[in-house]
């Protein structure tokens, strides 16, 4: 994750920012000079490892995208950390996050985690990096690894071991610390020892370090060039190798590429209130870091500005660990609206840290997290990782999955079209990330077609509407006007509008529906759209001879060499029909946004349909799994209809449709776990809290986790015994606790298995990995009391629910909630 370091005191960051607010504004076209002519990108500078797999494929890059064998590549790398996780749940998160359209896993090897006793190696259990990269080559996901060896990741030291930091200077190139590095490196080669690409293997690429920004003279480029050296010694030679672009970095030009990303919030940040707006919702033009990504002292350098490498992320925030001084609670908006201003500011691979939660293993000395008692500047859980991913630390599925979805099946489908393209700035950009009067909007182009990138929304503020919203987008050889009529803009959407593509044998205009997917089956293409809330829904298409069009819903309008099909209602059954003499026709498909939501791609008998549903999903090559919390009762459709759908099982049901789909339905026999709360302490009187001394480049100290003695003294407490917590036919059974307080921890025979820091949000915990672990006899819940006039910071709808004075710790209710598991196979005889 970030580093600390990466804001240097600028005084705006430390005041309290109100909540922006803008009336509707009315604006007329929106100007876009896109007539540059495209130029083909340039051979880039770096020096890729073995590109070649043994079949032939091979993967490289120019100076604007990445490429897979030849052909324009933009992927899309989510961040998953193998030994925060139970090995016995890897694989079906792996496959939820290839459900979701992620192709890359990006992951740290923490050192701390594998040599916490130096010269004892430990790959196994939890730790087996080896078993984690053959279950991404089982599901054809690629593997990024991140090597280090100081990782951050809000891990104790940044990763290294406590007897390394004894030994003498760390991350410069001193003989010592490089003879360790060489042992650490040699490990991780040996673990991955015929799974690199060149091997037909997963892992295409290798991080560096991380956060690097040593100009010392034992260090700086020469240090990242050395641990090059030593990683390829190791057997680690994979065609891609990077280094953080941020926060100053040390970047050797040919050696490493620079990745780079942002966040919604800054919970290293010393502010206990509100911060501005943040810039990861402002298109980046000139330079590819900005704001809480750390350019210090404020001004770019030549790494941030290059067009030598394409511009790839590696952090772009699927949420935020919450520290004890700073709990922002992140929203599914305030992460899905970077991915539009991400894509239009150029990037060419979107990778979000994180995507699957964690939690911090056992250590056998010490406890494994960032905190200020190791010299850290921040207190984060002991154990909790969540991050508040799109996958929780224990595997739960939430809303900001299914809406960083929407661009990843686009990706997915249609990247290779958006990888060459150029981004162009409108005429008008705003003069600030806390300046909400002026459209934040880009577009991306090659020639005459491209894509418009939109984003009306920013985290903390009341975005304007603005009526008569219209783009005038000048190209090489013609102007657009996109739409033809205006439409109004509503606050808080963000989207991605297509020009001039092609679909199939159909010339697409525009659409003011999103692009989604495409269904690519023997019979031809289905391209999926789905429409915007509150904008008129339409797709214009150019008329060409013998060119008919049929729809099911809306109107029709045909003229002056122009079809434009409008008042689109998005439905199951919305389809748009084009056929062409002698030619194959075009099917397009309308949905809402919440049916693309609830939407997978699935391949049934050899073809690809949507599965719908609200329930949570994955699938692997010969079955789908769905899970629901609470309900036993399954329901989904499957589009286009498929008669092949599915074998047939107990208390199943198919349905088909006249609307062209197939339902399908399931109950599951109702779970009926217990719980008995019993008190056994009430809360002590909690203590001031207490600042911990400031690092150099925050101007002060945050408030201190309690100590570990403070929670016997001080701790609420109350034993929690479960019966009948069987989890037959459950994916999982979640305990749900409703609190007020500081820090909330559960326990089991005095071993700490989880941990929560307060930030208004029921906490839920996953209970299959305990039960699995025998760790579910009688547990201790304790919830340490908050403060009133503790300085940390809490959205302010939760600051106002906190008395001003004396302490609250409150347990409004504990629940337990079983999740169903329905599991269905895809293939039979």
């Amino acid at each position: 994750m970030l580093s600390p370091r990466q804001i240097i005191a600028p005084i705006f960051v430390t005041l309290l920012a109100p909540i922006l607010f803008a009336q509707s504004i009315a604006v007329g076209p929106i100007t876009v000079d896109a007539t540059s002519p495209y130029l083909d990108p340039a051979p880039s500078s770096f020096q890729p490892g073995s590109a070649r797999s043994p079949d032939g494929h091979t993967i490289g890059l120019n100076q604007r995208y990445l490429t897979l064998d030849g052909n324009p590549w933009l992927p899309v790398m989510g961040e998953f950390h193998f030994s925060r996780l139970p090995a016995d749940e890897w694989e079906d998160q792996i496959l939820k996050m290839q459900a979701a359209g992620v192709n890359i896993i990006a992951t740290y090897v923490i050192w701390i985690h594998h040599e916490e006793i130096e010269g004892k190696f430990n790959w196994t259990g939890d730790r087996d990096l080896r078993r984690f990269a053959q279950l991404c080559a089982k599901h054809h996901m690629y593997l990024y690894v991140r090597v280090g060896p100081w990782a951050h990741g809000e891990a104790r030291n940044g990763g290294f071991p406590d007897w390394l930091i004894a030994k003498g200077p760390t991350r410069v190139n001193d003989p010592t610390y490089l003879n360790y590095v060489t042992g650490f490196y040699r490990a991780i080669g040996e673990q991955l020892h015929d799974l690199l690409w060149k091997d037909g293997g997963p892992v295409i690429g290798i991080q560096l370090e991380n956060e690097y920004a040593n100009r010392t003279a034992n260090g700086g480029e020469a240090h990242i060039l050395k641990l090059k050296q030593l990683a390829i010694a190791s057997g680690l030679d994979v065609p891609l190798y990077s280094v953080t672009g941020w926060d100053n970095a040390t970047i050797p030009s040919g050696a490493v590429l620079p990745v780079f990303g942002g966040y919604p919030d800054a919970p290293w940040d010393a502010s206990p209130g509100t911060l501005p707006a943040s810039e990861v919702y402002t298109f980046r033009f000139g330079s590819r870091v900005a704001g809480n990504m750390g350019m210090i002292g404020g001004s770019a350098t030549a790494h941030t500005t290059s067009t030598d490498t394409p511009f790839i992320t590696a952090e772009m925030g699927a949420g935020i660990e919450d520290t004890y001084h700073r709990r922002p609670v992140i929203s599914a908006n305030d992460v899905a609206a970077m991915f539009p201003v991400m894509l239009g500011s150029g990037v060419d691979l979107y990778g979000t840290y994180m995507f699957q939660g964690g939690e911090n293993p056992d250590g056998e000395f010490s406890t494994l997290q960032e905190s200020q008692a190791t010299g850290y500047p921040t207190d984060v859980p002991i154990k909790s990782y969540d991050f508040q991913a799109p996958l929780g630390e224990f595997g739960e599925e939430r809303e900001s999955l299914r809406k960083l979805k929407l661009v990843n099946y686009f990706l997915n489908d249609f990247g290779d079209q958006l990888a060459p393209m150029i981004p162009h700035p409108p005429s008008k950009l705003p003069k600030t990330p806390a300046d909400l009067s002026v459209p934040r909007l880009s577009v991306r182009s090659s020639g005459e077609r491209g894509f418009v990138f939109v984003n009306n929304y920013v985290r903390g503020a009341v975005m304007p509407s603005r009526p008569s919203f219209q783009l005038k987008i000048s190209l090489p050889n013609s102007t657009l006007l996109l739409p033809d009529q205006p439409v109004d803009l509503p606050t808080g959407l963000y989207f991605v509008w297509p020009f001039n593509l092609q679909l199939g044998n159909a010339h697409l205009r525009y659409s003011t529906a999103q692009l989604f997917t495409r269904l690519a089956n023997p019979t031809g293409s289905t391209f999926v759209f789905f429409c915007l809330s509150g904008i008129r829904c339409e797709l214009s298409f150019v008329d060409q001879p013998g060119m008919t069009i049929y729809g099911t819903h809306g109107r029709i309008l045909r003229a002056n060499g122009i079809i434009t099909a409008t008042d689109l209602p998005p439905a199951l059954d919305t389809t748009l029909s084009l056929r062409f003499e002698g030619r194959s026709p075009a099917q397009i498909l309308i949905l809402s946004q919440q049916h693309a939501e609830d939407a997978w791609k699935v391949r049934l008998k050899g073809e690809e349909h949507l599965l719908i549903t609200q329930q949570q999903f994955f699938a692997s090559d010969s079955q789908v799994t769905l899970q629901s919390d609470e309900d036993p009762a399954f329901q989904f459709t499957v589009i286009p209809a498929s008669h092949a759908w599915p074998f047939p099982a107990s208390r199943t049901r198919v349905q088909q449709q006249s609307n062209g789909t197939t339902t399908v339905s399931a109950h599951l026999p109702v779970a009926h776990p217990t719980l008995a709360l019993t008190p056994i302490k009430q809360a002590g009187t909690a203590a001031p809290v207490k600042i911990g001394p400031p690092p150099s480049w925050r101007p002060q100290g945050v408030p201190q986790a309690p100590a570990e003695d403070t929670f016997a003294a001080t701790a609420a407490a109350w034993k929690l015994s479960l019966s009948n917590a069987s989890l037959s036919n459950l994916g999982n059974l979640y305990l749900r606790v409703d609190y007020t307080g500081d820090i909330a921890r559960l326990s089991n025979d005095h071993h700490l298995l989880v941990d929560n820091f307060f930030n208004g949000d029921p906490w839920k915990i996953g209970l299959k990995r305990f039960v699995n672990r025998n760790q579910t006899g009688d547990l201790l819940l304790q919830i340490l009391p908050l403060r009133g006039d503790s300085p940390i910071f809490l959205e302010d709808r939760i600051r106002k629910t906190i008395p001003a004075t004396g302490q609250t710790e409150q347990l409004r209710s504990v629940q337990l909630i079983p999740q169903y598991k329905l599991t269905l196979p895809t293939t039979h005889d």
